[in-house]
C-alpha cells in the first residue's frame, strides 16, 4: 500500500476497561436489555428498533478516493468518491466519540472456505450491533480466535451524526469505505445490515483480483451433491425456492465461487419478516429464538409475542440467526462446483417463459441486466402499469468494480464447469399484471426441480421469438400450454406489443453498461412486426 494520511491509534477502542470483547451470546443479551437496547420476545429472540433509519442509505454510502482506488473503482451513483483527508478528520471525531464509550468488539469472519476467508474486527457502541454481526458472520473457534489478526475494521458509532458542512456527507448518516487503510466507517444509522453489506462490498472488491467470483446468490444443495445458485433481486422468491426441504441449504445471500466450488460469506442469515408464518415458511419461523436478534418487529406489550403482519415502523422487518438455526443447513457452508444456476425474475409484463435455457451469452446478457418488475401500488409514486427494475448483477449497491468484471467472471465459471444457466420467471403468465396471472409455487417449484435434477435437460427445446429464448416443449408436472409464454396470452397481438416494449426496456439499460459484442447481441431482438 502507498502512504497515506496517519490513522489514529485505534487501540483505543479495542482494549481498555471499556471494551468488551468476544462475548457470549447470553452476555450480549444481558448487556443489550440492560442498556435499554432491546426486549425478549416470547419466542426468546431479542427485539431491537432503528428509528428514523429501517434500511440502508445508499445515498450515504462514500468510498474514499485515493492512489489504489481512484483506477480501479467504478464511480458514480452506487460508488460516490470520498476525499481521504475529510475520512481522516471523520474518523478522528468517531474515535473520540467511541472512546467514551463501553464498546463491544467481536472478532470474526466473512467467508466458510478457510482459503479465502477475511478475518474482520467490528466495534460496536450498542451490545445488539454485536449480537448481530455475531450471528451473520463466521464464528472461529476458540484456536482461531488466538490467532485472529482482523484485515478489515468496521467501526460502528450510531450515535454519532456528522455535520455535512463540516464532514463532507450528505446527511449526519454516512457509511464509508477506506480500502487503503481497510476502514469501514458507518454513523448516524441503528440499521444493523449496513455492517453486513459493507463486508459484502469489500469481498466484491477484493476476490476478483484472488481469481475468486463473489456473488448476491443463494445456494443449495442436494441429495446427490449437486450444487444450485439462486439469483434475483427482492420479491422473486430467492429465499422460499432456495429453502428447500428436499435440498440443504447453504446459504440465502452472499457466496463466493472459487477453485474448489461454492463458499458462504457468512455464517447466519438476515430473513424478512413480513408476514412471517409458521404455515408459510416454518424453517424461518422456527429459526427465530432465544440468540436471534429481530429488527423493527413488534411484539405484544403483554405477551411479548411477535406480531409479523404490523408493520408500523417498517415493511423491512427483519431476522437475523445463525444458519445452524436452519434444520437442513450445511455446516460448514461451503459445496461444489454448481451444475446449475437460476437467475429468477418476478415479470409482471407477463412476456418471459416460466422458464428458459440460456446460452453462456445470455447469461452474461440477464446477468448484467438483473431483471425483476415492480408492481403497481408496491411503492409511492407508481402508476398503474408495471415498471421494470435492473441492477447489474442482481446487486449494484454492492459492487466497487466495473459490472462487466464480475459477468465476465460468471462467463468463464459458466464455460469452464459446463454449468446450465437458466432464467426463471416466478411473475406473470397470460397477461401482465392486472390481467393475467400469478405463476403457481406449484408450477414453478415443478420447473426448479426438474431443472435442477436433470428432467428438463431431455426435453425437447424450441426458441421463442421475443427474446430469443430456448423454451423446453414439456416439462413433469407443469401444463405444456403455459411453457411458451406467448401461447398462454389470449390476445397474441397483445402480447406482441407487451414483448416489444419491455425489450425497449431492456435495450435501453443495457446501453450503459461495456459488454462484448457477442453479449450485447443476446439480448431480445423482437421482430419490427411484433406489433400491429
Amino acid at each position: 500500500m502507498g502512504a497515506v494520511t496517519a490513522t489514529p491509534d485505534l487501540k483505543k477502542l479495542t482494549e481498555g476497561p471499556h471494551v468488551h470483547r468476544n462475548l457470549s451470546t447470553p452476555q450480549l443479551i444481558e448487556a443489550a436489555i440492560a442498556r435499554g437496547e432491546g426486549r425478549l420476545a416470547s419466542n426468546g429472540a431479542l427485539v431491537a428498533l432503528t428509528g428514523a433509519r429501517t434500511g440502508r442509505s445508499p445515498r450515504d454510502k462514500f468510498t474514499v478516493e485515493d492512489p489504489q482506488t481512484k483506477d480501479r473503482v467504478d464511480w458514480g451513483k452506487v460508488n460516490q468518491p470520498f476525499p481521504p483527508e475529510k475520512f481522516q478528520a471523520l474518523l478522528d471525531r468517531v474515535v473520540q466519540h467511541m472512546a467514551e464509550r463501553d464498546l463491544y468488539v467481536m472478532d470474526l469472519y466473512a467467508g466458510a472456505d478457510p482459503a479465502y476467508r477475511l478475518p474482520i474486527q467490528i466495534v460496536c457502541e450498542y451490545a445488539w450491533h454485536a449480537l448481530f454481526v455475531k450471528q451473520l458472520f463466521v464464528r472461529p473457534d476458540l484456536t482461531a480466535l488466538v490467532r485472529h489478526s482482523p484485515e478489515f475494521t468496521v467501526i460502528a458509532a450510531p450515535e454519532f451524526e456528522s455535520i455535512p458542512e463540516r464532514d463532507g456527507t450528505r446527511s449526519g448518516t454516512f457509511i464509508l469505505a477506506d480500502f487503503t487503510r481497510r476502514i469501514i466507517l458507518i454513523g448516524g444509522t441503528k440499521y444493523a445490515g449496513e455492517m453486513k453489506k459493507s463486508i459484502f462490498g469489500v469481498m466484491n472488491y477484493l476476490l476478483p483480483s484472488r481469481d475468486v467470483f463473489p456473488m448476491h446468490c443463494s445456494a443449495n444443495i442436494g441429495p446427490d451433491g449437486d450444487t444450485a445458485l439462486f439469483f434475483g433481486l427482492s420479491g422473486t422468491g430467492k429465499t422460499t425456492l432456495s429453502a428447500d426441504p428436499l435440498r440443504h441449504l447453504i446459504g440465502d445471500d452472499e457466496h463466493g465461487w472459487g477453485a474448489g466450488g461454492i463458499f458462504n460469506f457468512e455464517g447466519g442469515c438476515y430473513a424478512k419478516c413480513v408476514d412471517l408464518s409458521e404455515e408459510k415458511e416454518p424453517q424461518i419461523y422456527h429459526a427465530i429464538r432465544f440468540g436471534s436478534v429481530l429488527e423493527n418487529v413488534v411484539i405484544d406489550s403483554k405477551t411479548g409475542e411477535p406480531d409479523y403482519s404490523d408493520i408500523r415502523h417498517t415493511e423491512n422487518t427483519r431476522a437475523a440467526y445463525p444458519i445452524e438455526f436452519i434444520a437442513n443447513a450445511v455446516i460448514p457452508g461451503v459445496g461444489g462446483h454448481p451444475g446449475n444456476v437460476l437467475f429468477l425474475a418476478a415479470d409482471a409484463f407477463g412476456v418471459l417463459p416460466p422458464i428458459a435455457r440460456l446460452s453462456p451469452e445470455q447469461a452474461m446478457y440477464h446477468f448484467l441486466s438483473g431483471y425483476t418488475a415492480k408492481l403497481a401500488g408496491t411503492e409511492a409514486g407508481l402508476g398503474s402499469e408495471p415498471v421494470p427494475e435492473f441492477s447489474a448483477c442482481f446487486g449494484s449497491p454492492f459492487l466497487p468494480l466495473a459490472p462487466r468484471v464480475y459477468a465476465e467472471m460468471l462467463g468463464r465459471r459458466l464455460r469452464e464447469h459446463k454449468a446450465a444457466c437458466w432464467l426463471v420467471n416466478t411473475g406473470w403468465t397470460g397477461g401482465a399484471f392486472g390481467i393475467g396471472q400469478r405463476m403457481s409455487l406449484k408450477h414453478t417449484r415443478a420447473i426448479v426441480h426438474a431443472a435442477l435434477d436433470g428432467r428438463l435437460a431431455k426435453a425437447e427445446f424450441i426458441t421463442e421469438h421475443a427474446f430469443g429464448l430456448s423454451i423446453p416443449t414439456t416439462c413433469p408436472d407443469v401444463p405444456g400450454e403455459m411453457l411458451n409464454p406467448r401461447n398462454a396470452w389470449a390476445d397474441k397481438n397483445a402480447y406482441d406489443a407487451q414483448a416489444r416494449l419491455l425489450a425497449s426496456k431492456f435495450d435501453e439499460n443495457f446501453r450503459k453498461f461495456d459488454a462484448p459484442e457477442e453479449v450485447r447481441a443476446a439480448g431480445p431482438r423482437p421482430p419490427a412486426s411484433a406489433i400491429r
